[in-house]
């Protein structure tokens, strides 16, 4: 029976690169330019346009802030938004997500995750048939 290994994420060598595009450069670029280097998908919620919340937090992140907290789960991630810290809601609280080059045509809502693990105790007394048999003291 083989053992299992834990993968580890390769270690960043060197400059990160989106599509053959430095960050440098993809923040030279202008949204359009950035937008036909996205997947389909992407490319198709930007043309279609930005609603007046993901305006307001596009606006914050120009502003220069670097702590944002947003529940627009379904903004993509552009080079603009790069090293700022956002706070991404869950449903509950707030996680928060440094930004890296890696995450650029993602969605926010993919970096906090709305279910967690279960992690299931073991049964009481009286929750199993076995257990009426268990002498109580």
């Amino acid at each position: 029976m083989a053992k299992k290994t834990k993968k580890k994420i390769p270690r960043r060598k060197g400059e990160v690169t989106y599509r053959g595009y430095t960050v440098p450069d993809l923040k030279k670029m202008s949204l359009q330019e950035f937008t036909d280097l996205l997947p389909a998908a992407q490319r198709r919620k930007i043309n279609r346009g930005f609603t007046e919340d993901h305006k307001k937090l596009i606006q914050r992140v120009k502003d220069g802030r670097t702590m944002i907290r947003t529940h627009l789960r379904d903004m993509i991630i552009l080079p603009e938004m790069i090293g700022i810290d956002l706070e991404i809601h869950d449903g509950k609280k707030f996680n928060r997500v440094t930004v890296q080059p890696e995450m650029l045509g993602h969605y926010i809502g993919e970096y906090s995750l709305t279910r967690n693990i279960v992690r299931h105790g073991s049964a009481g007394v009286g929750a199993t048939r076995s257990s009426k048999f268990v002498p109580l003291k």
